[in-house]
């Protein structure tokens, strides 16, 4: 080039600026500084404009040798110190070239690049905000910049500039914010220091509303807060603390819903600092927000349901993870049903326009109905309606099987409060986790399964469990099958009995193990008599012959003993009215797939002249081991207080001759063995002689009784009926047995 493509820079000037030495460069920088200045004096912007072009252009900034675009950038800042104020007027041809700078591959050229900027910045103040995208981009680059000298210069020029943009009211934070989010999920750890730093400072200015923005870069905060260097994560800690108590300053700026989703994520990170920083937010956000986080409620119980399991190392996310959970709990409120109730009602008194066309379904149903079947959700109806059930629902499911106890107690606290609150709602589902709550019942902990079985009893009882239509057949019962719903319960009770029933069949384990806990406590729950009442019910349809005796005996252990069957135990004792002696016929009729268990059915209710007569017809029965254990069992239930009352009536023994004489007959019965010494020597209290006192009959006698409505002689043929049905059943049994063995001898 010749001078003229220096102009209005002289040849010396030129060759100065491109001189390996700093002192000359330095020199060069002078002059131009001065030259600057006179035609600034003059107002000649013609010259100063192609200065600039002269210093930007490919000779200097972007030229090929590394020493011009050193003396390039040193000019560059000479010509911005000798504008003064006038530099705002060429901020863009100043600020370009030796942006670009910032990304050359020589370090020194970086710093001369970062002192040129700085000087510009220094000068032009506020007239580089325009341009600040730019810079902070650059600025970005150079904080992980590998080059110490040149990260010392950059931060110099970083504070200049955040001096800046804090002092100035026109800075672009919608023009920021596109690159701010860009950025954010940067990895270099200086890098997000630098990121971190900033969203610090422009929270702190209070013309900038960093609130409102905050959902923008919340995620890439809490990816940072994750970040493998103390310092950093300690940062931004402190600044998401700020963010916090800005917004319980502030929550209408807030816009809680678009960040709930990156809290709910993140509140299920395996970083301890990032998941309890997330639980703290959204337990403020709870408070702050209320229904408006109800949408991610599957969510908020997806992260917190596993922390309850903490132990004392997570202490402190233990305790947020439990208020979290119970705010969320309070948030689902009674009248969800209702409004879903009221939305239904409205659709139908606008004429059916939003009902299924004409043809869709045999039975007219409104539109509100049809949404709720399986989203659980009727729009527009109630704040409460935000509540995706369904999902909230699969968490659960998901979470009844968790290997923590905490977490399945949660889980089951939150399907029963859920069936209380939101029942309609709820058994749009039951079908979904009904079969996980009967699996529930093997749970190895005592805790969970009386969890399960308060559920249970909610969806037992619950008026909603009505709406559904028993059918039998698909229970395994026959079609003929009729099992009494009882008073104040729903009809999901009766299929609870009958899955209840079969699960015991099916897993012989549960009911050796559980059976007597879950029954006993059912009968505490919800109403003895009903329970007692269905089961006989539907095992007059068993077809398990085995089992049901097996299960007759443990219902009738159960009846005998339990303090929670002592009403039903008295209602059975003196069957002084119609209901007690159909609950007596009705347990009658199953009781008698056990010989021993239908005897101590009459002696408790004092039917004892019919006990002797079922006893009489044990000589067809076959005597097993088993069936000497029961006789075994029964005796020691005699001495038990259970009968203190029937012991008493032997003091009378002309009015209990049947008593004595079924008491005789066990002890036909039974080998010399403990048993018969026992009752034997019980045999040997009775009286020889009768009391002369005046004609009346010890409390609960037979003669007392109201038992006219009961045909004993039909109770015995049921009783003859059932015990054939054994012997067949035994029989073919043993001769499948027998064949079977016969084919593994061929073999």
């Amino acid at each position: 080039m010749n001078e003229k493509d220096f102009a209005p820079l002289t040849a010396a000037c030129v060759r100065a600026l491109n001189d390996k030495l700093y002192e000359k460069r330095k020199g060069a920088a002078l002059e131009i500084e001065r030259q600057v200045r006179e035609y600034v004096a003059t107002n000649n912007r013609e010259e100063i404009t192609r200065v600039l072009q002269v210093l930007g252009g490919k000779d200097f900034s972007t030229s090929q040798n590394p020493n011009g675009r050193k003396g390039g950038l040193i000019g560059m800042a000479a010509t911005a110190i000798a504008l003064g104020k006038e530099s705002s007027l060429y901020v863009r041809e100043m600020v370009k070239p030796t942006l670009a700078c910032f990304y050359d591959q020589d370090g020194r050229v970086r710093y001369y690049a970062c002192e040129a900027l700085y000087n510009i910045v220094k000068v032009a103040r506020g007239s580089v905000l325009p341009l600040f995208n730019d810079i902070f981009d650059g600025l970005s680059k150079l904080a992980a910049d590998p080059d110490q000298n040149v990260k010392n210069g950059s931060e110099l020029l970083d504070r200049l500039v955040k001096d800046i943009v804090t002092e100035s009211s026109s800075f672009d934070l919608v023009s920021f914010m596109p690159l701010l989010r860009d950025r954010i999920y940067v990895r270099n750890a200086f890098a997000r220091q630098f990121l971190v730093s900033w969203i610090s400072t422009l929270d702190a200015v209070p013309d900038i509303e960093m609130i409102v923005f905050l959902p923008e870069i919340l995620d890439g905060l809490f990816n940072i807060l994750g970040d493998e260097n103390d310092e950093i994560r300690k940062m931004c800690e402190a600044c998401l603390g700020e963010f916090l108590q800005g917004i319980h300053k502030e929550r209408s700026k807030a816009d809680f819903a678009a960040m709930a989703n990156v809290l709910v994520m993140h509140s299920q990170s395996k970083d301890p600092l990032i998941q309890h920083t997330a639980l703290l937010w959204l337990k403020d956000f709870l408070q702050l927000s209320g229904r408006v986080i109800l949408p991610y409620a599957s969510g908020i119980i997806t992260a917190v349901l596993p922390c309850l399991a903490y132990d004392a190392s997570r202490k402190n996310t233990l305790e947020v993870a439990k208020i979290v959970n119970s705010n969320m709990i309070s948030l689902i409120a009674a009248e969800a049903d209702a409004g879903a109730q009221s939305a239904e009602q409205k659709v139908h008194s606008t004429g059916g326009k939003d009902e299924v066309k004409e043809g869709t379904k045999s039975e007219t149903e409104s539109a509100a109905t049809k949404v709720a079947t399986r989203t659980g959700k009727v729009q527009g109806v109630s704040d409460d309606l935000l509540l995706d059930v369904g999902a909230v629902v699969r968490v659960l499911m998901k979470y009844l099987s968790h290997e923590a106890i905490a977490t399945r107690e949660a889980s089951l606290r939150w399907i029963y409060h859920l069936l209380q609150k939101t029942p309609e709602k709820m058994f749009c589902f039951v079908d979904d986790f009904f079969p996980l709550l009967m699996k529930t019942l093997s749970d190895p902990s005592d805790e969970v399964v009386l969890l399960d079985l308060e559920v249970l009893t909610e969806v037992s009882s619950n008026p909603a469990g009505n709406n559904i239509t028993l059918n039998y057949e698909e229970m395994g019962l026959p079609s003929q099958a009729k099992v009494t719903k009882p008073t104040g319960l729903s009809a999901y009770f009766v299929k609870f009995m009958v899955i209840l029933l079969d699960s015991f069949n099916k897993d012989k384990q549960l009911l050796e193990d559980r059976g007597s806990f879950i029954i006993r406590q059912l009968c505490l729950m919800l109403n003895a008599e009903a329970i007692y009442r269905s089961f006989s019910e539907i095992l007059l349809h068993e077809n398990d012959l085995r089992f049901a005796c097996h299960m007759v005996q443990t219902l009738n252990i159960i009846l005998l003993t339990s303090t929670e069957l002592f009403d039903l135990r008295n209602l059975l004792k003196d069957l002084k009215n119609e209901e007690s002696c159909s609950l007596f016929c009705c347990l009658y009729h199953t009781w008698c797939h056990s010989p021993v268990a239908t005897v101590s059915l009459c002696f408790l209710t004092q039917n004892y002249e019919h006990a002797s007569n079922v006893l009489l017809l044990f000589g067809d029965v076959e005597v097993t081991v088993e069936f000497l254990a029961e006789i075994d069992k029964l005796v020691q239930l005699i001495e038990s207080p259970i009968f203190t009352y029937l012991r008493l009536q032997l003091l009378d023994p002309q009015l209990n001759q049947s008593l004595i004489t079924s008491l005789y007959a066990l002890l036909m019965l039974l080998p010399q063995g403990d048993a018969f010494r026992t009752l034997r020597h019980r045999l040997e209290c009775v009286p020889s002689f009768q009391y002369q006192v005046e004609k009346k009959t010890i409390s609960g006698t037979k003669s007392k009784k109201t038992t006219k409505s009961i045909d004993f002689k039909k109770l015995l043929e049921i009783f003859r009926d059932t015990q054939e049905k054994h012997r067949m059943s035994k029989k073919t049994t043993r001769r499948k047995e027998t064949a079977r063995q016969l084919k593994i001898d061929k073999v």
